[in-house]
């Protein structure tokens, strides 16, 4: 596997202690969310319908933390830049075309098990019964 001198690796690592930090911060926030939003549907008596609300928050916590776990960056995957430097949001581009598709291919899979992880959340407060 290529890697620069800079600790970017192809399709495995796009971000630094910084960005991942900053992930968790975010993973942390939805899940906390999610757990207020299903707490509140619980205590209100809300419908099943209603609590699928919890789908949005539980995205985001699952975004985070698997971006963070993963030390990649979905939104720079998919804009061919990476950031594995100490600040947050400051990127460099990704020249290689071969890089960027191997980018493409891990950011996808993050989106596609953090919808299916929320999906599952979302699931469990529409059937569990309050």
């Amino acid at each position: 596997m290529a890697t620069s001198s800079d600790g970017y690796i192809p399709g495995a690592c796009n971000i630094g202690r910084a960005e991942v930090r900053w992930r968790k911060v975010m993973g942390w926030l939805g899940l906390v969310c999610t757990v207020g939003l299903w707490g509140f549907f619980i205590y209100a008596k809300a419908t099943p319908l209603a609590r699928l609300w919890v789908f949005g928050p539980a995205l985001m916590a699952a975004i985070g933390f698997l971006q963070a776990r993963r030390g990649f960056c979905v939104k720079y995957g998919l804009g061919g830049v990476f950031n594995v430097g100490p600040e947050v949001g400051r990127t460099d581009t990704v020249e290689q075309a071969e890089f960027r598709r191997q980018d493409r291919r891990t950011a996808v899979q993050i989106i596609a098990l953090s919808l299916l992880a929320a999906a599952l959340v979302a699931l469990a407060a529409y059937a569990i019964p309050v």
